[in-house]
């Protein structure tokens, strides 16, 4: 027989570091372990700079088991499913540090990820995606997720290159600052550059934590920037790119939503919008919840599930969409966010086009 037991350091109990003890001891027990619970939550386009955040209260030593009432965001000691914000960038560590211990520890019969995508739930409303487990390497939709290509970077025989952060538009820092571009790939080695110029080629080290080895230290222009990485294998190399930019301004608590973008396309207008301090200077670390309706014989596309497709929705770092079947009519876009005047959107029948404000 085989035993799976549940497992969830740097989750519902302790630090990801304390995965491999609490593992082994699992192992004793049982003859066969395939360890299939475990990983942790993170909501889809959801970043930070500092992965630790969350984590300083966190005691270790106190096991790795899930225990009753751990799923609450609120109450008990303190654990990363309740004291952090479920940034993709959190998940790729922790999954990162469980993949890389798997691979030093031949007692373990096998692991899977449990679940592959995020699925609907009767509780937590309190979710980022409301009643949504969001544990999953893929959205609702099968959109994946940052997590999914470290998974890949482990467990995939076809060669892949991935940088992180395609959901990611805006870093933040200041200048001079030393950021760090990880990369996850199964190439033996990787070049990255930015804007045009190489910034080096690393080896590939799984136990060379985090991206096993794939990261470099780079200053990061003000402004846009673009990041390529090309990973070297035995057949060929691969590929990825990517363009963010680089905040350098500090912003105050969020004053306003401010409308960035309005896609129409085949009778569906998708709308953009950003939390702003006073100044206009984009929250990017605001994750108030957005509530949108709507007045007209539209219809939002929402209850899907996903950040993009949410009536109601956490912030990605400020950010918030939605999409409206416009049914040939004009529509009026309610967005609401509390503490903070509402916003109303016309959206017109018209022509394909992509409206940008503030260009």
């Amino acid at each position: 027989d085989v035993y799976s037991p549940s497992i969830w350091a740097g989750w519902y109990r302790g630090l990801y570091t304390e995965y491999k003890k609490a593992a082994l001891s699992a192992i004793q027990e049982h003859q066969h372990v395939l360890h299939v619970e475990w990983g942790g939550d993170s909501h889809a386009g959801r970043h930070t700079e500092d992965s630790a955040q969350g984590l300083e209260e966190i005691q270790a030593g106190q096991g790795a088991d899930e225990q009753d009432g751990d799923y609450f965001l609120e109450g008990g000691q303190a654990r990363a499913s309740k004291d952090t914000d479920w940034t993709e960038t959190y998940f790729c560590d922790l999954v990162d540090w469980h993949l890389k211990e798997q691979e030093t520890m031949p007692e373990l019969t096998g692991a899977a990820q449990w679940p592959f995508k995020d699925f609907s739930t009767p509780v937590r409303p309190e979710n980022p995606v409301p009643y949504m487990n969001q544990k999953g390497v893929l959205e609702r939709d099968m959109t994946p997720k940052e997590g999914y290509y470290v998974f890949q970077s482990y467990w995939a025989t076809k060669p892949m290159v991935h940088i992180y952060g395609h959901s990611w538009p805006i870093r933040w820092g200041q200048l001079d600052e030393r950021k760090y571009i990880k990369v996850y790939s199964n190439c033996p080695e990787v070049e990255l550059f930015l804007n045009g110029v190489s910034q080096g080629r690393r080896l590939r080290d799984s136990q060379n934590f985090p991206a096993a080895n794939l990261r470099w230290g780079v200053d990061l222009p003000a402004g846009r920037y673009t990041l390529k990485a090309i990973g070297y294998a035995v057949d060929g190399t691969v590929e990825d790119e990517l363009t963010q930019s680089y905040q350098i301004e500090s912003w105050g608590a969020p004053a306003s939503i401010r409308i960035d973008q309005v896609n129409t396309e085949d009778g569906l207008s998708t709308v953009h919008c950003q939390l702003v301090d006073e100044q206009g200077i984009p929250c990017l670390d605001a994750k108030d919840f957005y509530r949108f309706s709507l007045a007209g014989s539209g219809r939002l596309i929402d209850n899907q599930g996903t950040a993009r497709a949410s009536r109601r929705v956490g912030a990605c770092n400020g950010r918030a969409q939605i999409t409206v079947d416009l049914n040939q009519q004009q529509n009026v876009l309610g967005i609401l966010v509390d503490r903070l005047e509402p916003c109303f959107v016309n959206l017109s029948v018209c022509s394909e086009k992509t409206i940008r404000f503030g260009e």
